[in-house]
């Protein structure tokens, strides 16, 4: 039994075909038949039903088989960057995936990481919330950092999710309005106001919720240029909402002419995380955990 067979089952469960797992490992169908055939001898065990309609199908014993297979590869990588860990040198790809409202959040620490590990290769990018999922789930990307609420992380039991910031919906108003000297901003003061609205899940139920209660919206445009929504609340031709930290050390928003102002809300009492999440049970690249590490001592 060796490493290269595990790899060769675990290939042929996700594919259910011989033939996708050789392409996938560039090896010939033949060495890859061959290969499985002789481990199901040696464990005495049929692993794959096999079948030209239905391709290769996982017995009961083969299933269990593959799925501790999982296991040993995990520990194996885990090994492999445990011993890397030893080495002064940390070196690969780290690719992130982020919602676009906290990336200036990242800008230093992502600055100050490379300093540290100068072979890390660093890849951003700004995604919305479904697609960084999506992405997670299929092995893209090495960090996605996202918002969830305590009722999504509630239904999501399949998804691992650590905390890095909480978050509360505030208005960004122009210096000369009204409400910029206000101490919180109830809904009620909102219904004659233009926005200007990022384009995300908890702007977009903020909306809903409004609308809900006291009808329609005016809205200047929605985008998710962060840049071109902070110039129109700088010009005062609208005012904005998001979470807090959206604005936090933003440089866009670093002027005397927008101010943040809190806003209350009885519709969503419950707190918003702005965090890094995992399909439970997949295991972090040790350059991805040296990340994170540092990004919840910076932020």
């Amino acid at each position: 039994m060796n490493l290269e067979q595990m790899e060769y089952i675990i290939q042929v469960a996700k594919t259910g075909s011989l033939t996708s797992a050789a392409k996938h490992a560039h090896v010939t169908l033949s060495a890859i038949s061959q290969s499985i055939s002789a481990l199901e001898t040696e464990l005495g065990v049929r692993l794959f039903t096999r079948s030209r309609g239905s391709g290769a199908v996982p017995t009961a014993e083969g299933q269990a088989i593959i799925n501790r297979a999982h296991e040993v590869l995990a520990k194996v990588n885990e090994l492999r960057e445990e011993a890397e860990s030893f080495s002064n040198t940390l070196s690969g790809t780290l690719t992130i995936a982020t919602i676009p409202g906290p990336m200036h959040l990242l800008v230093d620490v992502v600055a100050r990481f490379k300093k540290e590990y100068p072979q890390v290769k660093i890849e951003i990018f700004e995604k919305g919330p479904q697609e960084i999922l999506k992405d997670i789930e299929h092995s893209k990307i090495d960090i996605g950092l996202i918002v969830l609420t305590e009722g999504v992380m509630e239904k999501r039991r399949d998804l691992a999710f650590e905390r890095l910031l909480e978050g509360r919906m505030v208005a960004g108003v122009h210096k000369n309005s009204p409400l910029s000297r206000e101490k919180s901003i109830t809904p009620e003061k909102l219904v004659h106001q233009t926005f200007v609205l990022y384009d995300d899940d908890q702007i977009r139920e903020f909306v809903t919720d409004f609308i809900a209660v006291y009808g329609g919206i005016d809205i200047l445009f929605i985008s998710n240029n962060t840049q071109a929504i902070h110039n129109a609340v700088n010009e005062g031709l609208a005012l904005t909402i998001g979470l807090d930290y959206s604005f936090k050390n933003n440089p866009s928003c670093g002027n005397e002419d927008l101010v943040i102002v809190p806003l209350e809300l009885s519709t969503r009492s419950e707190p918003i995380y702005y965090g890094w999440v995992l399909p439970k049970g997949k295991h972090s690249s040790h350059i991805a955990t040296r990340f994170i590490t540092k990004l919840k001592f910076e932020l």
